[in-house]
């Protein structure tokens, strides 16, 4: 049994405001112990419920956050960008069995601890098939049409509640409860490691390979906070508006809806000014 753990850093132990997961600065060097063992835990609870490999998709921002020398020594871990798939790289090969999504957040425009989808600001809403959408919910549509089931999600409680959409057998754990968007009520390092460890050994017994789902078309809208930024999302071939600040696109799967969602994001990213966004 192989599994995949795609790490965000958001919804990790002890995280609450934006210098906790910007890369460089002296507190994201203080929560990168705390996200590492969240994912240890993880990586600990499913090789005792069975598995046989596990692999760590590093998932947030610079996908270098996670500190190796620190792992699991039974686990591997896929660092750094550009990745194809980028969040769940890894599950396109055929040989996931389960998918766990650990320090995972809520969405854009929702509450939840730095709620956000892909960009830290800019974007207001992401809607897939109508439907306020997580980067949870994106990535779980795109790992179902490989026949790969979500089995454990972790982060804030408000996640937790946002996952029972997209995988409702999945055992959610929160290691942190919202109060703002900057603040949560948080367990410590040693709880909340237990609490993933003990959830990750009951999901082992999901990672069970489907038959892949074909749950197209979907149509995915995005809103941003400044029109400029979604006339540079229509630079993206399919992308059109659809309506003040607004665009949106349809792809016949999601795999082909989350590589679009990529460039989005990327144009978008780059039409951003300093000061007034």
């Amino acid at each position: 049994m192989k599994v995949l753990i795609s790490a965000d850093m958001e919804g990790a132990t002890g995280v609450t405001w934006p210098a906790d997961v910007l890369p460089g600065g002296p507190q994201w060097e203080r929560c990168r112990p705390m996200f590492t063992s969240d994912v240890n835990a993880a990586i600990e609870g499913f090789f005792a419920g069975g598995a046989d490999e596990v692999l760590v998709n590093e998932a947030h921002w610079t996908m270098r956050n996670l500190l190796l020398e620190r792992l699991d020594d039974r686990a591997e871990m896929l660092t750094g960008r550009h990745k194809s798939l980028s969040m769940v790289e890894g599950v396109q090969h055929g040989d996931v069995d389960g998918i766990a999504f650990v320090g995972y957040h809520t969405g854009a425009g929702a509450e939840g601890v730095l709620a956000h989808t892909y960009l830290a600001n800019s974007i207001t809403g992401v809607w897939l098939n109508g439907v306020r959408a997580s980067e949870g919910l994106l990535n779980a549509h795109v790992v179902a049409e490989f026949g790969v089931p979500v089995v454990l999600v972790t982060g804030d409680d408000k996640t937790v509640e946002d996952a029972k959409g997209y995988a409702p057998a999945a055992p959610g754990v929160a290691v942190k409860d919202y109060v703002s968007r900057y603040a949560a009520v948080c367990r410590t390092p040693a709880r909340t490691a237990a609490d993933i460890r003990a959830a990750a050994t009951e999901a082992a017994a999901l990672a069970v390979r489907t038959e892949p789902v074909r749950g197209g078309p979907f149509t995915v809208e995005l809103e941003f906070d400044a029109e400029h930024l979604a006339g540079a999302a229509t630079v993206v071939p399919g992308v059109a508006p659809a309506g003040e600040r607004r665009v949106a696109y349809t792809t016949e799967t999601m795999y082909e809806g989350i590589r679009c969602f990529k460039a989005v994001t990327t144009l978008v990213s780059a039409a951003v000014e300093e000061q007034y966004g």
